[in-house]
């Protein structure tokens, strides 16, 4: 498009539209599979850029922070493009997971129940608007229809995230996507599974597990956080056995009493020494448990002795599974208390006690229990209200509870140090961007207290490829696990028949059941290599693209998408899925509080976008180095209104620059023009080691700062030269202007890609987003000439304003003083100095100690007679 019309007044409106409809059709950012294997050949795997990039979770829109973060993957991604690489830059979606269901129940009115037949011709009752619905509300639904409705909506989704990432300009190849939910990410994550299984890499087990009651599902360590709760300390008599006395001790969970089965001191307290190894009976169920010592409890909080149930919080677990207590568990997963009261409570005062609180949620149960201490004497005291730290799943409205279930679980280095130091090995092995990151991955993985529970009671998903043997009585057969053929694959357990089983058989005695649970989404994506790559697929793909060279990706997701994904990729293929790891902070509002939705802070891009151009928010997100948290200020987007001036100054200065024809045969002669291009040889070196650093921000602050000297003091400088075909210095002038601009759009590419792009098809053929990279040129010069020569145009300029005088005032005379070194500098740029200042005399006075404009005479005004 080199002959392409430049228009009279270069706008950026409508940039966005014009270039995404000629990437799509010309194909600049597509995976070229044989330029690949050439370059393979060539290079080695040096002759490849190929990027992990992050799945977006289709359930809702998109943020700002999306806008940040992927924004400073494409500039990576771009420059490597325009390095000569060939560049696998895939995108997809992750659709599955519990947010991708609660949006489906809150769009469209409905909750599964597994238990309903699929209903072909069913039609949702809402359309968009049922979230203020109850629970109790929602229309069920087949287990089939729900699933249909979830793939509709997220579907529907990707294409509006698509349509902004395209506004964007990321210049993903769009052939190259992938779905979390499609039935080769299905295979490939039963595949992935199954292995870890035959490997013992996999194991299932009943444990206490952490548990949302609204969603009834498990969830995962990576997946928690701690909220602060109001809660008070209830002081109770535990009566010992030899009548001595009592025991106090203080919990926030009275509920929970019919589960306790130990009290714990700290080993050092002396106040408990005498107790330790003898037993106290439970207030209200009168149950005989034992006082032990353990170096988890703490002396200074409360009475420094706790009640161990089973289970109120994760120290429980701890306790429970190192001192070897028994399971007493109460609570079910609805989140109220089981009706089968524990053996332990022997007594018939115990279980009408118990009987009490059946049925009830934790609430309820607790202030029944509180009733009953009350009226029993056994409730001494209950504390004022504080705050405190409570597990919430992250996407969840309660806290947590923990209940005992039969979960799968994938082996992470919690309980295996050989891997978790592995695992540590294979992180130092990598590089960081920035470096201190690499230490919360370090501190996450020494910090595990047990393995990856990967499954979920969920069920849109991917499901577990496994099958039960069913004994005589229609039982589970104890430890006996029917898993898939991987030739079979993709498979779904409730639907599809266990191998030497038929469908008749489903359910009966001496036959099978399906596994109804699915994988926990991490358990998928963090096969995002394989998934994109072809792993199992396209060996031919894999092997070219693998171990990928980026992971960028959000810091508060390292504890689970990064460090998943190395446990997966460390079991499979003992390497790490990645050289490097780009890490991008958080967007923060002006607050500085970070932007969430829970917070109700958080801005959509789509607006920002049209009001301000996509070069403008492109420019704002990569003026912030990787892991620094940006502010971002919708009413006043200050650095985005930066960018777009400099997007526009991009297009006037390339017209204003291409308005010069540059003679046949043209050799740059000017000392000036070879300084300011001798120049640009040291921004291109800088800007360039800057970008292979992962220093997106230093590159485009180089870049800038040289591009603002370039069109405010060096057009200045040479217009005039550069306008007059007499002066011997005009094919220099243009010739410099025109080598600046194409280095310039080219180093301002990544960063600015549809600005750059525009101007570049004024004078090139081609996509600028595939040309060369701009190396330096070598022209001998000297950049003293354009630093002396844009001081003195400023001191100029200086003058004239101080003599309230135009900048077009001509001057008679005008004096110069500088060290000797800047003298001679200046001296070589005295004739465009003289033309820009409409100087008529220009001295020029060495030996002073500083610059400074010593004298200005103005040229006297001529009046008509």
């Amino acid at each position: 498009m080199a002959d392409a019309q430049i228009p009279d007044k270069p706008a950026l409106e409508g940039l966005e539209q014009k270039w995404d409809a000629a990437w799509a059709a010309q194909g600049p950012y597509l995976f070229d599979r044989d330029a690949a294997k050439a370059a393979t050949q060539a290079q080695g795997r040096a002759g490849i850029f190929s990027v992990d990039t992050p799945p977006p979770t289709a359930s809702g829109s998109l943020h700002i922070g999306h806008v940040f973060s992927y924004t400073h993957t494409d500039v990576k991604v771009r420059f490597e493009r325009m390095r000569g690489k060939t560049v696998f830059y895939p995108m997809g979606w992750d659709d599955n997971g519990l947010p991708t269901e609660r949006r489906v129940q809150n769009f469209y009115g409905v909750r599964c129940d597994t238990s309903l037949p699929y209903d072909p011709d069913f039609t949702p009752p809402f359309h968009g608007d049922a979230k203020s619905l109850k629970p109790a509300d929602q229309v069920p639904i087949s287990r089939r229809n729900f699933i249909g409705l979830c793939e509709e909506l997220t579907l529907e989704d990707e294409k509006q995230f698509e349509a902004l990432f395209r506004q964007l300009g990321l210049s993903v190849d769009w052939t190259q996507t992938y779905r979390t939910i499609s039935d080769d990410t299905i295979r490939t994550s039963q595949l992935a599974f199954l292995r870890n299984l035959e490997r013992g890499e996999a194991y299932q087990a009943m444990a206490p597990t952490l548990w949302d009651i609204d969603f009834r599902s498990a969830i995962a360590q990576a997946e928690l956080e701690d909220r602060e709760q109001q809660a008070s300390y209830h002081h109770l008599a535990f009566h010992k056995t030899d009548g001595s006395g009592d025991i106090h001790i203080e919990t926030t969970r009275p509920e929970l009493l019919a589960a306790c089965v130990a009290l714990v001191a700290n080993p050092g307290d002396e106040r408990y020494q005498d107790y330790f190894g003898k037993t106290v009976r439970t207030p209200i169920f009168d149950v005989e448990v034992p006082v032990l010592a353990h170096p988890l409890a703490q002396q200074d909080k409360g009475s420094g002795i706790a009640m161990v149930c089973t289970f109120g919080d994760v120290t429980d677990i701890i306790w429970w599974r190192e001192l070897d207590l028994p399971n007493r568990t109460i609570l079910g997963q609805d989140g109220r208390i089981l009706a089968d009261a524990p053996e332990a409570l022997e007594t018939d005062a115990a279980r009408a006690a118990y009987a009490e609180i059946v049925g009830l949620t934790v609430f309820s149960a607790k202030k029944k229990m509180v009733e009953l201490l009350q009226a029993s004497g056994e409730l001494l005291e209950v504390s004022k209200p504080f705050s405190h730290p409570v597990k919430f799943y992250e996407k969840g409205d309660r806290a947590l509870e923990i209940v005992s279930t039969r979960q799968w679980y994938l082996r992470n280095g919690a309980r295996d140090e050989a891997f978790r130091e592995k695992l540590i090995a294979l992180g130092r092995g990598m590089d960081w961007h920035p470096d201190f990151m690499r230490v919360r991955y370090e501190n996450w993985t020494n910090g595990l207290t047990g393995d990856w529970l990967i499954s979920r009671q969920r069920f849109f998903g991917v499901p577990i490829p496994v099958w039960y043997p069913l004994d005589e009585n229609g039982e589970r057969i104890e430890g006996g696990v029917i898993t898939a053929d991987a030739a079979a694959l993709p498979v779904d357990p409730t639907t599809d028949t266990a191998p030497g089983f038929d469908e008749s058989q489903r359910g009966v005695p001496g036959g099978f059941e399906g596994e109804k649970d699915i994988f926990d989404t991490w358990a998928t994506s963090s096969l995002t290599p394989q998934l994109a790559g072809g792993w199992q697929r396209d060996d031919e793909l894999w092997n070219l693209v693998a171990p990928f060279d980026l992971r960028p990706q959000g810091q508060d997701i390292i504890r689970t998408w990064l460090f998943s994904t190395m446990v997966r990729s460390a079991l499979e293929d003992d390497r790490a899925p990645w050289s490097d790891a780009a890490i991008s902070g958080f967007i923060v509002d002006p607050d500085r509080k970070k932007m969430s939705k829970s917070k109700g802070n958080v801005v959509t891009p789509a607006d920002i976008l049209d009001q301000h151009g996509t070069d403008a928010v492109r420019y704002w997100a990569a003026s912030s180095r990787l892991g620094a948290d940006a502010a971002f200020d919708p009413q006043n987007p200050t650095q985005v209104k930066i960018g777009r001036r400099l997007a526009i100054k991009v297009l006037n200065a390339a017209k204003f620059v291409l308005s010069f024809p540059v003679p046949e045969g043209a050799q740059v002669t000017h000392a000036l023009d070879a300084a300011m291009l001798a120049t640009l040889d040291q921004v291109i070196r800088d800007a360039t080691a800057a970008f292979e650093n992962y220093d997106h921000a230093r590159a485009l602050e180089i870049t800038e700062a040289f591009f603002w000297t370039f069109c405010d003091d060096y057009l200045e400088l040479v217009k005039e030269r550069a306008y007059n075909q007499g002066d011997v210095g005009q094919a220099s002038a243009a010739l410099a202007l025109r080598l600046a601009l194409s280095s310039l759009l080219r180093l301002l590419a990544p960063v600015l890609a549809f600005a750059t792009e525009e101007a570049w098809s004024w004078f090139e053929d081609g996509s600028i987003h595939t040309s060369a990279w701009p190396t330096p040129l070598g022209i001998e010069g000297d950049p003293a000439v354009l630093k002396a020569a844009s001081e003195a145009l400023i001191g100029i300029r200086r003058a004239k304003t101080e003599a309230k005088a135009s900048q077009k005032t001509p001057v008679a005379r005008l004096v110069l003083r500088a060290p000797d070194a800047t003298a001679a500098a200046l001296t070589l740029a005295e004739g465009d100095l003289k033309a820009v200042g409409r100087i008529e005399s220009l001295e020029i006075v060495g030996g002073a100690e500083a610059f400074a404009v010593d004298t200005v005479e103005l040229a006297p005004v001529e009046t008509e007679a």
